[in-house]
C-alpha cells in the first residue's frame, strides 16, 4: 500500500465511521448467550449461518447442554443433529466438542482470555477470537472480519485483499484502535439494514455518497 493510498483510505474510513456512528450508534452483537463458553459455541455456529438461525438453534441447545461438562460428555452424532440447521454441522460439531475437551483439560474449564491461548482451541480462528475476547473480556486485539466486513472493505476500497486475515491487518492500519470493536457490528447492521449482499441500486446509500464507486462495485463472494 503506497503512502498516498494509505492516507486516502484513512480519510475514507474516518468518514465512514462518522456516518455509521450516526446511523447505528448502539450496534452490538446479535448472538444470544449466557456464558463465555456459550458465546464461543454460538460464534463457531455462526460461520456461514445467520445470527437469527443460530439463536433459534442455541435456544434449545443451551437448555440441553447446560454446562461445559455436558459438551465434554456429548455424543458426536447426536450433537450433529442438534446443530444441523446451522450448516456445515459435521465440522462444527467436531470443533465444538473438541474445544470443550481442550477448555476443560488445558484451561481448567474456562475459556482463555488471551489471543495466543484462544487460538489454540479447535475451530477458533481470528474472527471468533476477536468476537469472544471483545465481548466476553473487553479485550480488543483486532477486528472481527465476517462476510459483511469483508464485503464492505472491498466495496469501499479499504483493502487490496480478499483474505480475511489480510483484510483485518489492512483495517487495523487505517482505523484508530478505539473504533476496532464497533466497526464490525456497525458494518453488519449496514449490511442487514441498508446494503444487502444481492445486486441492487445503492447509489443513494449513505456510504456510497462518501465513495461513489461503491455504487457499482459488487465484490464476489469468494
Amino acid at each position: 500500500m503506497t503512502p498516498k493510498k494509505l492516507q486516502e483510505r484513512k480519510q475514507r474510513a474516518a468518514k465512514i465511521v462518522v456516518v455509521l456512528k450516526k446511523i447505528f450508534s448502539h450496534a452490538r452483537m446479535a448472538l444470544n448467550y449466557h456464558s463465555t463458553w456459550e458465546l464461543l459455541v454460538a460464534v463457531v455456529l455462526s460461520a456461514q449461518c445467520t445470527d437469527k438461525r443460530v439463536n433459534m438453534v442455541t435456544k434449545d441447545l443451551f437448555k440441553k447442554y447446560k454446562k461445559l461438562d455436558d459438551y465434554v460428555a456429548a455424543d458426536l452424532r447426536a450433537f450433529e443433529q442438534d446443530i444441523q440447521s446451522t450448516g456445515f454441522y459435521k465440522n462444527k460439531a467436531t470443533y465444538i466438542l473438541a474445544a470443550a475437551n481442550m477448555v476443560k483439560k488445558d484451561f481448567n474449564g474456562h475459556v482463555p482470555d488471551t489471543m495466543e491461548e484462544i487460538l489454540r482451541i479447535p475451530g477458533v480462528a481470528r474472527k471468533t477470537a476477536n468476537v469472544v475476547l471483545g465481548n466476553a473480556f473487553g479485550k480488543v486485539e483486532g477486528i472481527a472480519v465476517d462476510t459483511h466486513v469483508r464485503r464492505f472493505a472491498l466495496k469501499f476500497n479499504l483493502t487490496d485483499s480478499r483474505d480475511p486475515q489480510k483484510i483485518e491487518q489492512d483495517l487495523i492500519v487505517i482505523l484508530p484502535k478505539k473504533e476496532w470493536f464497533n466497526w464490525t457490528y456497525r458494518m453488519i447492521e449496514y449490511g442487514r439494514e441498508v446494503c444487502p449482499g444481492h445486486t441492487h441500486d445503492c447509489t443513494d446509500h449513505p456510504l456510497s455518497k462518501i465513495y461513489p464507486k461503491a455504487a457499482t462495485t459488487w465484490p464476489r463472494a469468494k
